[in-house]
């Protein structure tokens, strides 16, 4: 059940940071040209966030 456990409010706050850094890294580069370590950093805290999700459920 969402927000029965403590770890959905992790996973919630790990998904918001995920979305987010998603959002500033495409502004940055719109704005000043594209950072590969910058979208690495981002792919990185997506399979983090992701594999959070898959374990929330065991």
């Amino acid at each position: 059940m969402p927000g029965s456990t403590n770890g959905s409010t992790s996973t919630k706050t790990m998904g918001v940071l995920t979305v987010g850094g998603l959002v500033a890294v495409t502004a940055y580069t719109v704005a000043l040209g594209s950072n590969g370590w910058l979208w690495f950093g981002w792919v990185v805290l997506g399979l983090i966030t992701l594999g959070m999700v898959a374990t929330r459920g065991t």
